[in-house]
Protein backbone atom coordinates (compact mmCIF):
# COMPACT_ATOMS: atom_id res chain seq x y z
CA UNK A 1 0.00 0.00 0.00
CA UNK A 2 1.72 3.35 -1.27
CA UNK A 3 2.06 5.69 2.08
CA UNK A 4 1.37 9.45 2.56
CA UNK A 5 3.49 11.09 4.90
CA UNK A 6 3.31 14.79 5.86
CA UNK A 7 5.97 17.27 6.45
CA UNK A 8 5.55 20.58 8.09
CA UNK A 9 9.02 21.61 9.46
CA UNK A 10 12.89 21.47 8.47
CA UNK A 11 13.21 17.98 9.82
CA UNK A 12 15.74 15.61 8.54
CA UNK A 13 14.15 14.30 5.36
CA UNK A 14 13.66 17.81 4.38
CA UNK A 15 17.01 18.72 4.95
CA UNK A 16 18.39 15.98 3.18
CA UNK A 17 15.88 16.63 -0.12
CA UNK A 18 17.59 20.04 0.52
CA UNK A 19 21.09 18.99 0.09
CA UNK A 20 19.96 16.65 -3.06
CA UNK A 21 19.83 20.55 -5.09
CA UNK A 22 23.65 21.61 -3.87
CA UNK A 23 25.91 18.45 -2.61
CA UNK A 24 26.99 15.78 -5.21
CA UNK A 25 28.13 14.13 -2.89
CA UNK A 26 24.88 13.34 -1.12
CA UNK A 27 22.90 12.52 -4.11
CA UNK A 28 25.25 9.43 -4.29
CA UNK A 29 25.39 8.33 -0.97
CA UNK A 30 21.52 8.72 -1.12
CA UNK A 31 21.05 7.13 -4.41
CA UNK A 32 18.56 9.56 -5.69
CA UNK A 33 18.31 13.31 -7.12
CA UNK A 34 15.46 15.84 -6.87
CA UNK A 35 13.24 16.46 -10.29
CA UNK A 36 11.09 19.80 -10.86
CA UNK A 37 8.85 20.50 -13.96
CA UNK A 38 5.99 18.69 -15.26
CA UNK A 39 7.84 17.57 -18.13
CA UNK A 40 11.23 16.11 -16.84
CA UNK A 41 8.75 14.38 -13.81
CA UNK A 42 6.22 13.09 -16.77
CA UNK A 43 9.15 11.59 -18.56
CA UNK A 44 10.61 10.16 -15.74
CA UNK A 45 7.13 8.06 -15.27
CA UNK A 46 6.92 7.37 -18.90
CA UNK A 47 10.38 6.06 -19.27
CA UNK A 48 10.17 3.85 -16.32
CA UNK A 49 12.49 5.49 -13.68
CA UNK A 50 12.26 4.03 -10.39
CA UNK A 51 10.38 7.14 -8.50
CA UNK A 52 11.10 7.01 -4.63
CA UNK A 53 8.65 9.87 -3.56
CA UNK A 54 6.43 12.18 -4.63
CA UNK A 55 5.95 15.70 -2.95
CA UNK A 56 2.68 17.38 -3.06
CA UNK A 57 1.50 20.97 -1.53
CA UNK A 58 -0.17 20.10 1.99
CA UNK A 59 -4.03 20.21 1.90
CA UNK A 60 -4.01 21.82 -1.63
CA UNK A 61 -5.91 19.88 -4.87
CA UNK A 62 -3.55 19.26 -7.89
CA UNK A 63 -4.68 19.40 -11.22
CA UNK A 64 -5.56 16.24 -13.08
CA UNK A 65 -2.38 16.32 -14.22
CA UNK A 66 -0.82 16.04 -10.43
CA UNK A 67 -3.52 13.50 -9.12
CA UNK A 68 -3.25 11.66 -11.98
CA UNK A 69 0.54 11.11 -10.99
CA UNK A 70 0.14 10.50 -7.17
CA UNK A 71 -2.88 8.08 -7.82
CA UNK A 72 -0.67 5.48 -10.45
CA UNK A 73 2.99 5.98 -9.59
CA UNK A 74 4.46 3.45 -6.79
CA UNK A 75 5.97 5.82 -4.57
CA UNK A 76 5.47 7.03 -1.28
CA UNK A 77 3.59 10.18 -1.20
CA UNK A 78 4.33 13.25 0.94
CA UNK A 79 2.09 16.21 1.65
CA UNK A 80 4.92 19.17 2.48
CA UNK A 81 3.73 22.57 3.59
CA UNK A 82 3.48 25.26 0.72
CA UNK A 83 7.00 27.62 2.42
CA UNK A 84 8.97 24.01 2.40
CA UNK A 85 8.17 22.73 -1.29
CA UNK A 86 8.63 26.31 -2.50
CA UNK A 87 12.20 26.00 -1.05
CA UNK A 88 12.74 23.13 -2.98
CA UNK A 89 11.08 23.52 -6.21
CA UNK A 90 12.99 26.53 -6.48
CA UNK A 91 10.18 28.91 -6.77
CA UNK A 92 9.97 32.49 -4.70
CA UNK A 93 6.06 32.69 -5.05
CA UNK A 94 4.06 29.70 -6.08
CA UNK A 95 4.64 26.08 -4.87
CA UNK A 96 5.57 23.29 -7.26
CA UNK A 97 2.56 20.72 -8.19
CA UNK A 98 4.51 17.99 -7.49
CA UNK A 99 8.28 17.06 -6.90
CA UNK A 100 9.72 14.10 -7.32
CA UNK A 101 12.49 12.00 -5.65
CA UNK A 102 14.01 9.87 -8.48
CA UNK A 103 16.27 6.79 -7.96
CA UNK A 104 19.69 7.49 -9.73
CA UNK A 105 20.09 5.04 -12.44
CA UNK A 106 23.91 3.01 -12.64
CA UNK A 107 26.80 4.12 -14.18
CA UNK A 108 26.87 1.04 -16.62
CA UNK A 109 27.95 1.51 -19.92
CA UNK A 110 26.09 -1.40 -21.14
CA UNK A 111 22.93 1.25 -21.00
CA UNK A 112 24.48 2.21 -24.14
CA UNK A 113 23.89 0.73 -27.31
CA UNK A 114 27.07 0.71 -29.49
CA UNK A 115 26.41 -1.23 -32.69
CA UNK A 116 24.71 -1.08 -36.43
CA UNK A 117 25.18 2.67 -37.17
CA UNK A 118 24.89 4.16 -33.52
CA UNK A 119 25.97 7.57 -32.42
CA UNK A 120 26.71 8.00 -29.23
CA UNK A 121 27.86 11.20 -28.11
CA UNK A 122 30.70 11.88 -25.30
CA UNK A 123 31.45 14.84 -23.47
CA UNK A 124 34.89 15.28 -22.30
CA UNK A 125 35.79 16.85 -18.62
CA UNK A 126 32.35 19.36 -18.70
CA UNK A 127 32.33 21.85 -16.05
CA UNK A 128 28.79 23.42 -16.46
CA UNK A 129 25.76 21.32 -15.26
CA UNK A 130 23.72 23.48 -17.99
CA UNK A 131 26.07 22.42 -21.06
CA UNK A 132 25.21 18.59 -20.16
CA UNK A 133 21.90 19.21 -19.96
CA UNK A 134 21.53 20.89 -23.32
CA UNK A 135 24.27 18.42 -24.87
CA UNK A 136 21.71 15.62 -23.58
CA UNK A 137 18.26 17.48 -24.98
CA UNK A 138 20.39 17.68 -28.49
CA UNK A 139 21.63 14.23 -28.19
CA UNK A 140 17.89 13.04 -27.73
CA UNK A 141 16.55 15.40 -30.61
CA UNK A 142 18.91 14.29 -33.07
CA UNK A 143 19.05 10.59 -32.84
CA UNK A 144 21.90 10.24 -30.30
CA UNK A 145 21.48 6.31 -28.43
CA UNK A 146 23.54 7.71 -25.65
CA UNK A 147 25.67 10.37 -23.89
CA UNK A 148 28.85 9.81 -21.88
CA UNK A 149 30.41 11.78 -19.88
CA UNK A 150 34.35 11.32 -18.80
CA UNK A 151 36.63 12.78 -16.52
CA UNK A 152 36.19 15.17 -13.45
CA UNK A 153 33.06 16.16 -14.55
CA UNK A 154 30.29 18.48 -13.72
CA UNK A 155 27.06 16.09 -12.71
CA UNK A 156 24.65 15.22 -14.98
CA UNK A 157 21.53 14.91 -12.17
CA UNK A 158 22.67 18.79 -10.76
CA UNK A 159 19.32 20.11 -10.70
CA UNK A 160 20.77 22.62 -13.38
CA UNK A 161 21.54 19.86 -15.70
CA UNK A 162 18.34 18.38 -15.33
CA UNK A 163 16.10 21.69 -16.09
CA UNK A 164 18.48 21.77 -18.84
CA UNK A 165 17.85 18.86 -20.65
CA UNK A 166 13.63 19.54 -20.27
CA UNK A 167 13.80 16.13 -19.42
CA UNK A 168 15.69 14.33 -22.26
CA UNK A 169 18.28 13.09 -19.23
CA UNK A 170 14.62 10.58 -18.43
CA UNK A 171 14.76 9.36 -22.41
CA UNK A 172 18.47 9.26 -23.29
CA UNK A 173 20.83 6.70 -21.37
CA UNK A 174 23.57 9.11 -19.53
CA UNK A 175 26.48 7.53 -17.89
CA UNK A 176 29.34 8.94 -16.25
CA UNK A 177 32.77 7.10 -16.01
CA UNK A 178 36.29 8.17 -15.29
CA UNK A 179 38.19 8.80 -18.32
CA UNK A 180 38.56 7.91 -21.70
CA UNK A 181 39.80 4.16 -21.06
CA UNK A 182 36.36 2.63 -20.51
CA UNK A 183 35.03 4.12 -23.51
CA UNK A 184 37.66 2.83 -25.41
CA UNK A 185 36.98 -0.32 -24.05
CA UNK A 186 33.48 -0.47 -25.04
CA UNK A 187 34.99 0.66 -28.76
CA UNK A 188 37.27 -2.26 -28.55
CA UNK A 189 34.45 -4.66 -27.66
CA UNK A 190 32.23 -3.07 -30.29
CA UNK A 191 34.79 -3.77 -32.75
CA UNK A 192 35.79 -7.28 -31.89
CA UNK A 193 32.19 -8.26 -32.61
CA UNK A 194 32.52 -6.60 -36.37
CA UNK A 195 31.09 -3.26 -35.85
CA UNK A 196 33.59 -0.74 -37.46
CA UNK A 197 33.29 1.93 -34.59
CA UNK A 198 34.86 5.33 -35.42
CA UNK A 199 35.97 7.82 -32.78
CA UNK A 200 35.53 11.12 -34.26
CA UNK A 201 36.71 14.64 -31.96
CA UNK A 202 35.49 18.01 -32.89
CA UNK A 203 38.33 20.01 -32.75
CA UNK A 204 38.87 23.85 -33.96
CA UNK A 205 41.93 22.45 -35.59
CA UNK A 206 40.59 19.38 -36.85
CA UNK A 207 41.35 17.60 -40.10
CA UNK A 208 38.55 18.30 -42.17
CA UNK A 209 35.78 20.19 -42.20
CA UNK A 210 32.53 18.22 -40.73
CA UNK A 211 30.50 18.18 -43.71
CA UNK A 212 33.45 16.42 -45.38
CA UNK A 213 33.57 13.18 -42.64
CA UNK A 214 31.27 10.51 -43.42
CA UNK A 215 29.19 10.15 -40.06
CA UNK A 216 26.84 8.16 -40.81
CA UNK A 217 28.22 4.72 -39.77
CA UNK A 218 28.62 3.71 -35.88
CA UNK A 219 30.02 6.96 -34.43
CA UNK A 220 31.95 7.92 -31.22
CA UNK A 221 31.48 11.83 -31.12
CA UNK A 222 34.04 13.32 -28.93
CA UNK A 223 33.02 17.00 -27.58
CA UNK A 224 35.68 18.97 -25.22
CA UNK A 225 36.11 20.75 -22.08
CA UNK A 226 34.35 24.12 -22.14
CA UNK A 227 37.55 25.86 -21.65
CA UNK A 228 40.45 23.47 -23.58
CA UNK A 229 38.75 21.28 -26.13
CA UNK A 230 39.31 17.74 -26.09
CA UNK A 231 42.15 16.37 -23.83
CA UNK A 232 45.39 14.97 -25.24
CA UNK A 233 44.45 11.50 -24.46
CA UNK A 234 41.55 11.83 -25.98
CA UNK A 235 43.12 13.50 -29.52
CA UNK A 236 45.55 10.66 -29.69
CA UNK A 237 42.65 8.15 -29.52
CA UNK A 238 40.31 9.44 -32.04
CA UNK A 239 40.42 8.33 -35.90
CA UNK A 240 39.77 11.79 -36.77
CA UNK A 241 39.43 15.28 -35.74
CA UNK A 242 36.73 17.46 -37.67
CA UNK A 243 35.83 21.39 -37.62
CA UNK A 244 32.76 23.60 -37.77
CA UNK A 245 33.90 26.39 -39.96
CA UNK A 246 32.65 29.71 -38.49
CA UNK A 247 32.98 33.51 -39.61
CA UNK A 248 32.43 36.51 -37.98
CA UNK A 249 34.51 37.75 -34.42
CA UNK A 250 33.49 34.99 -32.83
CA UNK A 251 36.75 32.46 -31.80
CA UNK A 252 34.75 29.24 -30.91
CA UNK A 253 31.69 28.33 -30.49
CA UNK A 254 30.69 26.86 -27.02
CA UNK A 255 30.50 23.38 -25.99
CA UNK A 256 26.97 22.84 -26.26
CA UNK A 257 26.62 24.34 -29.65
CA UNK A 258 29.19 22.99 -31.50
CA UNK A 259 27.60 19.56 -29.95
CA UNK A 260 24.25 20.42 -31.21
CA UNK A 261 26.01 21.69 -34.61
CA UNK A 262 27.71 18.34 -34.52
CA UNK A 263 24.90 15.90 -33.72
CA UNK A 264 22.84 17.99 -36.97
CA UNK A 265 25.06 17.39 -39.65
CA UNK A 266 25.45 13.44 -38.13
CA UNK A 267 21.12 13.45 -38.46
CA UNK A 268 21.21 14.98 -42.06
CA UNK A 269 23.80 12.87 -43.25
CA UNK A 270 21.86 10.23 -41.94
CA UNK A 271 18.60 11.30 -43.61
CA UNK A 272 20.10 11.46 -47.04
CA UNK A 273 21.63 7.96 -46.43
Amino acid sequence: MTRTLRITTRNATFQQWQALLTNRTKRQRAGEFLVQGVRPISLAVEHGWRIRTLVHPDGVTGSRWARDLLDRVDATRVAMAGELLRELGGKDEDSPELLAVVELPADRLDRIPLRDDELVLVFDRPTTPGNIGTMVRSADAFGAAGVIVTGHAADPYDPKAVRASTGSLFAVPVVRVPSHREVLDLVDVARGSGVPVTVVGTDENGDVDIDAHDLTGPTVLVVGNETHGISAAWRESCDRTVRIPITGAASSLNAATAATVALYEAARQRSRR
